[in-house]
């Protein structure tokens, strides 16, 4: 790139930063080009992702008008974009982490569930591809001129490893059972900034609260202090207790 396309570059960067009031930071290390694209359409409309050189990036922030931007720039992954948008940093950040894109399985990825090849004809021609599948633990043959799969086998259970052999017949067979979504690294709102961990409480904090509820129920429960929501477990401790002396006294 020319010093002259690098300026307009570092300019555009700039006026963007300058324009929208939440910028988020992306790290696109490992992020498959097809996943990327199928993310970008349906975000379409609500946010732009911009990506450059980290330090035509870095250097549009510095020369950014906006207060405590500069907080960005110790934050900025090798393989860095940049995303802009007018929706608030928490509900931005639970749509991204919920849009996930099916990706293919490399060799050392942790299975995120059980993944299941099914029996049936499959557009693999007959030859080595039969010895590979074999040994990747999927029984197969050849019927009409194509290889089929002979019955329906789990190859991984969630939690274990990928092998290399593995990740080749399932890249071979078109099954994609990984998920990838956009890594944000942090978002910028009118001077704050908020690392990945601050992000995540918006999707970790319902179960928190709910956590919190129930062991705030057991403890009123259990020391009989009467609530709106604890009275009807008390009645029946109550009656309880009442029945078991009752048969004491007996």
């Amino acid at each position: 790139m020319v010093r002259d396309e690098k300026i307009r570059e570092v300019e555009e960067l700039k006026k963007l930063i300058e324009k929208y009031p939440v910028i988020g930071v992306i790290d696109m290390f490992k992020l498959p080009s097809k996943q990327l694209q199928e993310i970008k359409k349906k975000i379409s409309g609500k946010t732009m992702i911009k990506m450059s050189k980290k330090s035509m990036i870095k250097l549009a922030i510095k020369n950014a008008k906006k207060e405590n931007i500069s907080k960005l720039e110790e934050l900025i992954p090798q393989q860095p974009a940049l995303v802009f948008t007018t929706l608030e940093p928490f509900k931005f950040y639970k749509m991204i982490s919920q849009l996930k894109s099916p990706s293919p399985a490399k060799e050392g990825d942790i299975a995120i569930s059980d993944i299941l090849v099914s029996a049936g004809p499959t557009s693999l021609l007959p030859g080595p591809v039969i010895s590979e599948l074999s040994k990747a633990g999927i029984p197969a043959g050849v019927e009409e001129g194509k290889v089929a799969v002979k019955k329906d086998v789990v190859v991984a259970k969630k939690g274990e490893k990928i092998k290399k052999e593995l990740a080749s017949v399932l890249r071979k067979l078109g099954i994609e059972p990984m998920e990838v979504s956009l890594n944000v690294v942090a978002i910028y709102e009118n001077g704050s900034v908020y690392d990945k961990d601050v992000l995540n409480l918006v999707n970790v904090y319902p179960e928190k609260i709910g956590e919190a509820f129930n062991r705030a129920l057991n403890l009123s429960v259990n020391i009989s202090y009467p609530t709106k929501e604890n009275i009807k477990f008390l009645l029946v401790k109550a009656f309880n207790s009442a029945k078991a002396l009752r048969n004491l006294v007996k």
